[in-house]
C-alpha cells in the first residue's frame, strides 16, 4: 500500500502582551517535534523600586510545559531600549540558545562605552548565535530565515517563517506607523529601505509587530497585519510615499519623541543578552544611570 505524504500541521504561533511596555513575545513551534522558540521575551521591572520579577516569561514557559514543548531558540529582533529581556533568564532554566542580529557588536560598543561596562566582549560573545542575511535557523521540521532590517538599530533583524513575518519595532500596526530612527545608529532613509524589504513579501504574508501602541480611534490592542494591509494604509509608508518624504516625516516626528522609560536600564542589560551586570564586592547588582549622556 502506497501511503500518502505526511501534511505538515500548521505552525503555532502564540502571543503574549505585555500592557507596561506594550511589548508583543511570541511563542512559536512545530507541532510535529515539539521544538519551540520565543521572540522578545520579557523580564519585568519595576523602575520606581528597581525590582525585578519574571512573571512575563514564566507565563510563556507555562505555555511551554502545557504543550509538551521543547524550547531551543531564544530571537532577538535587536536590543531593545523598552523592556528588559529576559533571554538570559530563559536560557539557564532550559539551555536555548539566544540569538540576534550580527551587528549588536555595534551596539554593544556604543553603549558599552556609555556604562562603562568592561565586562562585555564587543564581539556579541554574550550571545549565543549573531545572525545575518540570509542565515537559517532550524526549529523542528521548519526554517527560519533571517532578513537583516536595520534603520531602528543597526541590529535589526525579522524572523521570517513559513507565512509569517516578525518584525520587531521595524514596523507597527498600520494605523500607527513605524519605528523611530534617531537612537544611536539608527537612521531613517535606512529604515525606509528595510521596510521596503518586508513590504516584497507576498501580499498575504502575516506580520507580527514588536508592540501595539493604541492610537486614537482604537481601543483593542494589536498586533497581527498583512504585507497588503500594510501596503494600502499604513500611515507613514504605504505606497506611494517616497524615500525623501519618510525622511522628512520621520526626523520630524522623531525629534518630538521623549526617551523610552527604560532605555538606561534595558539598554546596559540587554547588550548581556539580558543579564545583569556582574555583582558588586557587597554581592548587590547595581545599574548606571549616566547623567546627561543621552
Amino acid at each position: 500500500m502506497i501511503q500518502a505524504p505526511h501534511t505538515p500541521s500548521p505552525l503555532s504561533v502564540q502571543a503574549f502582551f505585555d500592557e507596561a511596555t506594550s511589548t508583543v513575545t511570541y511563542l512559536l513551534a512545530d507541532p510535529d517535534t515539539g521544538a519551540a522558540a520565543i521572540i522578545d521575551p520579557v523580564l519585568d521591572f519595576d523602575p520606581r523600586s528597581a525590582r525585578l520579577s519574571t512573571t512575563s516569561a514564566d507565563r510563556v514557559l507555562a505555555a511551554i510545559a502545557a504543550e509538551a514543548l521543547t524550547l531551543t531558540w531564544i530571537l532577538e529582533t535587536h536590543a531593545h531600549a523598552d523592556h528588559l529581556s529576559a533571554a538570559h533568564h530563559l536560557r539557564k532554566l532550559t539551555g536555548a540558545q539566544i540569538a540576534i542580529g550580527r551587528q549588536i557588536t555595534e551596539v554593544q560598543k556604543g553603549f558599552g562605552n556609555l556604562f562603562e561596562a568592561e565586562d562585555i566582549a564587543p564581539d556579541g560573545g554574550d550571545f549565543d548565535l549573531l545572525v545575518a542575511e540570509g542565515d537559517q535557523i532550524a526549529l523542528g521540521h521548519r526554517v527560519i530565515r533571517i532578513m537583516q532590517t536595520p534603520g531602528h538599530t543597526p541590529a535589526c533583524v525579522s524572523y521570517l517563517i513559513e507565512d509569517c513575518a516578525f518584525v520587531g519595532d521595524t514596523l507597527f500596526m498600520p494605523d500607527y506607523g513605524t519605528a523611530r530612527a534617531d537612537f544611536p545608529g539608527g537612521d531613517a532613509a535606512t529604515l525606509y529601505r528595510s521596510i521596503h524589504k518586508i513590504l516584497a513579501l507576498p501580499p498575504q504574508t502575516r506580520i507580527f509587530v514588536g508592540h501595539d501602541y493604541l492610537p486614537a480611534g482604537r481601543q483593542a490592542f494589536a498586533w497581527e497585519t498583512t504585507v497588503g494591509e500594510q501596503r494600502a494604509a499604513n500611515v507613514h509608508v504605504h505606497d506611494g510615499v517616497k524615500e525623501a518624504d519618510f525622511v522628512t516625516m520621520r526626523k520630524a516626528r522623531d525629534a518630538t519623541l521623549p526617551a523610552p522609560t527604560l532605555i538606561l536600564p534595558a539598554l546596559q542589560v540587554n547588550i548581556r543578552a539580558g543579564a545583569l551586570p556582574p555583582a558588586s564586592a557587597s554581592g548587590r547588582v547595581f545599574l548606571k544611570l549616566p547623567i546627561n549622556a543621552i
